[in-house]
């Protein structure tokens, strides 16, 4: 008797996966949990394990391959029957013995759309029937020559004064008449590496956030004079109690979510033609790693001391680093901040993590002299100085309230009442 190993729900709204690696290969026998697949999505990356022990009989999907929920992966069995043949685009050890010599590095090539139209994600074809598209219009940029929503959007927006049968002709004859600004012909000695699963992902979310979202931003200047001297006299203790480093990040997430709570256009939503004000704060915390940029959230940020998110953003900065995420720790975040660290120059701005329409980078501490008033007179003094620039989407918020919220971001630093 055979098990069909299938793609599980990962998370709320993602409808597909991509196959990035396969753990094991045809005829291996495998344990009750062990992991077997490894499959990308825009949320999360993640190991599917075995739902039972057994003997792997056939893997039916090839690593790349973009494959809905509920899709079958694999097949276990008890190890009784014959080990089916492998899929024609199945993984590497399936290949003829000619194509161990290809590089590693080329790109696969685009696949041939279906007879009834391009081969699209889940997720493209529920943008097309919202918006009347026709794939067959779309610019394929996913894995294997797909369609993505990106591409979707993309059709949508573009000029429809061309003539109808001009959206059904070939995508080759499409380029032919646009000039392809954005070509570059790889010369010798050139490094061409292939984008990963998740950097194809992150990529498209930010092609996304950058068409949808008009950004603006706005730079505020703090001093944390008051906050270096409260993370000093705490740091000790804090290791002590809580077995971590005590940053300067969980002071500046505290400090935002309190700005969040008086400053409520900033923790929102655009839902088609509505502004979405969230109750709850959860903050993402961008953490870069080896894999890419992800942005774990933290929930119920506001209701959190500043020890608590310390320990909170250490949690989920370790897991992110040793790939225990889950996917439901990516999930709902209504507002993110990014710490580039100790190398983030003076400042910058970030593209806005949709759905939400705001994104706080923190810029390096740096000792500098400024102007303060001692006994006084005017006097220059040397103070560590930061920048954090506000990211917001001008669809939901003004200029008005997005300046309120620095502001008052800038102002709780320099207060630095902050009890640890």
């Amino acid at each position: 008797m055979s098990i069909s190993v299938e793609l599980p729900e990962l998370g709320e709204s993602v409808l597909e996966g991509t196959v990035s690696r396969w753990l094991v290969k045809e005829g291996d026998a495998v344990e009750l949990d062990q992991p077997i697949v490894e499959v990308t999505t825009d949320k999360v990356d993640a190991e599917i394990p075995a739902p039972a022990a057994g003997v792997i009989e056939a893997l039916l999907v090839a690593e790349g391959d973009v494959v809905e929920v509920g899709a079958a992966l694999a097949r276990i069995g008890d190890g009784s029957g014959a080990v089916a043949a492998p899929p024609a685009k199945a993984a590497p050890q399936a290949a003829p013995a000619a194509a161990a010599s290809a590089p590693v590095t080329a790109p696969p090539p685009p696949v041939a759309p279906a007879a009834d139209g391009p081969r699209s994600t889940p997720v493209a074809r529920k943008a097309a029937a919202a918006t009347g598209v026709d794939l067959r219009a779309a610019e394929p940029t996913g894995a294997g020559g797909r369609v993505t929503r990106a591409d979707v959007e993309r059709a949508a927006a573009a000029p429809s004064a061309a003539p109808a049968a001009a959206s059904a002709a070939p995508a080759s004859a499409r380029r032919s008449r646009t000039p392809d600004f954005g070509h570059y012909t790889v010369q010798e000695g050139d490094l061409v590496t292939p984008m990963s699963p998740l950097r194809r992902l992150v990529a498209q979310h930010m092609v996304f956030s950058k068409q949808n979202a008009p950004h603006v931003g706005t730079v505020a200047e703090a001093d944390l004079g008051g906050v270096s001297a409260v993370r000093a006299a705490a740091k000790s203790a804090f290791r002590e109690s809580h077995g971590i480093s005590l940053s300067f990040l969980p002071f500046i997430v505290h400090a935002t979510v309190r700005a969040l709570r008086e400053n409520p256009q900033l923790n929102a939503s655009v839902l088609e033609d509505s502004i979405v004000q969230k109750r709850d704060i959860h903050v993402g915390i961008a953490v870069e790693t080896e894999k890419g940029l992800v942005v774990p959230v933290v929930r119920h940020a506001d209701r959190l001391s500043v020890a608590g998110l310390a320990a909170a953003i250490e949690d989920l900065s370790s897991r992110a680093r040793s790939k225990r995420l889950s996917a439901d720790d990516l999930q709902g975040g209504t507002f993110t901040v990014s710490n580039p660290g100790r190398k983030g120059n003076l400042y910058g701005f970030a593209i806005i993590n949709q759905p939400q329409v705001g994104i706080l980078r923190m810029g390096e501490i740096v000792k500098r002299p400024v102007v303060r008033e001692v006994d006084g007179s005017d006097a220059i003094v040397i103070r560590p100085m930061m920048h954090i620039a506000l990211s917001y989407d001008h669809r939901a918020v003004d200029g008005a309230p997005a300046n309120a919220f620095l502001w008052r971001v800038k102002d709780l630093l320099e207060e630095a009442d902050f009890d640890v």
